[in-house]
């Protein structure tokens, strides 16, 4: 039996396309929601651009028939329409004025309208579901936009393998090793660590590239990129992908302190500005313009003064690699070291760089499939971040853009990524990030 699903605002503004991802069912998009969306449009982000799209695509289905009466979304797919709802139908208990109590009223003039059919209100809002929940309301959250049905559950780059103890020895004294495909699915540039089955301490680290390939020995970093040494074997492996100019995407996840950008900035500083190292022309570090809290306003000065309380703790790093702001300040001036907004990358094609973006879990997947894009011949791309601390209200750990970069790059051999563990900062900022 066909059924309706109410769109909420939130799910319009994380995926403008979701009124197509509900098959030959009926959807329906209350009234208030419109108003709503009419208040994002002008928006410069990632929520302003799904605010037109959505309105351009009900503009579309209007010129086809009437969004009152219904007019089928596609070939194949039901019939979408705009309604509100009969005054009546608000409980009395509820605040006439909120926007979400105006959907939940609409949800149950519909239901009445169609008792044979069942009604489901979709919405990312949680306390919306618990509403709907009290009031005998079927309510789902709106999963077509998450990767993964937890951030748990991301794709972590690394695994560990139990083998015989010959074939460690094997393997250090240089001989082939390939690994029997198992339980386990391993994908290019995955990093693995070969356990002994019979001395748990007798260990391994490698490079898996494809079950026909053998496994690759692991550089040693001992001096490190710019003097940047690996802590642990994360970092080793991290390093690994930042130096490895044939892999031209890496991602890096880990919690505060487990040393993701300053290890992407001494890579790309190893590679941009040392001479018997260097492969790109310039290091391009950006972040999103994204505040943790409430905002502090407009900003006054240039769009570089504008930049710098976003851009500081990329400096900061640039900082301690560099050793003072002098030599920082000389290689910004060459234009050797850029520190940009992401604001006006579209449209842009960056060559022979070095290109990091920090804090890209605040990114939604079409705003880094913008900047992806971007990327030119003879450039390398570096995602950080951490999916436990994500700024940007209409994204989780799920469905931002930089679990989907993570989830959908990993079966591509142009692709690597590492999922850092353990916070190095120091002790305080690493008990801080596991009992907080």
């Amino acid at each position: 039996m066909k059924k309706n699903y109410i769109l909420d605002t939130n799910v319009l503004l994380t995926d403008h396309k979701s009124i197509f991802s509900y098959g030959n069912n009926d959807v329906i998009i209350p009234l208030k929601v419109l108003d709503e969306i009419d208040n994002h449009k002008k928006r410069q982000d990632g929520v302003g651009l799904n605010a037109r799209a959505v309105i351009r695509s009900l503009d579309k289905l209007r010129s086809r028939g009437s969004l009152h009466k219904g007019v089928r979304i596609a070939t194949r797919k039901g019939i979408l329409s705009v309604c509100g709802f009969d005054a009546f139908d608000m409980p009395e208990e509820l605040d006439y004025g909120d926007a979400d109590n105006n959907i939940i009223a609409t949800a149950i003039s519909v239901k009445k309208r169609y008792q044979k059919r069942k009604v489901i209100v979709i919405t990312r809002d949680i306390n919306m579901r618990v509403k709907c929940d009290a009031l005998g309301i079927v309510s789902e959250d709106y999963i077509s936009s998450q990767v993964v049905k937890h951030h748990e559950k991301l794709y972590t780059g690394y695994s560990k393998c139990l083998v015989d103890d010959e074939v460690i020895d094997q393997f250090y004294g240089g001989e082939e090793v390939f690994l029997e495909k198992k339980t386990t699915t391993l994908y290019p540039n995955h990093m693995v660590m070969l356990i002994s089955s019979s001395n748990e301490k007798k260990t391994a680290l490698a490079r898996f590239d494809s079950y026909n390939a053998p496994l690759r020995r692991l550089r040693e970093f001992k001096g490190g990129p710019w003097g940047l040494k690996p802590r642990n074997k994360e970092q080793t492996f991290a390093l690994n992908l930042l130096m490895d100019p044939s892999i031209p995407v890496v991602s890096l996840i880990g919690k505060a302190g487990s040393g993701k950008t300053l290890m992407a900035i001494a890579a790309g500083l190893q590679q941009v500005i040392d001479g018997e190292t260097s492969i790109y022309k310039k290091l391009v570090v950006s972040r999103p313009i994204q505040p943790m809290g409430k905002d502090i306003g407009f900003l006054p000065g240039t769009l570089e003064e504008k930049m710098n309380p976003w851009l500081a703790p990329i400096q900061d790093n640039l900082e301690w690699l560099m050793g003072d702001r002098t030599g920082l300040d000389m290689y910004v001036d060459k234009g050797v070291i850029q520190i940009e907004a992401l604001t006006y990358i579209r449209g842009r094609s960056i060559a022979d760089a070095f290109i990091i973006i920090d804090e890209a879990q605040n990114l939604t997947h079409h705003e880094l499939k913008t900047i992806m894009t971007r990327v030119g011949e003879n450039t390398k791309l570096v995602l950080t971040g951490d999916v436990q601390q994500i700024d940007n209200v209409y994204l989780d750990g799920t469905n931002n853009g930089l679990s989907y970069a993570v989830e959908k790059f990993k079966i591509h051999e142009l692709s690597g990524h590492i999922t850092l563990f353990k916070g190095e900062r120091s002790k305080v900022a690493t008990l801080a990030a596991d009992i907080l």
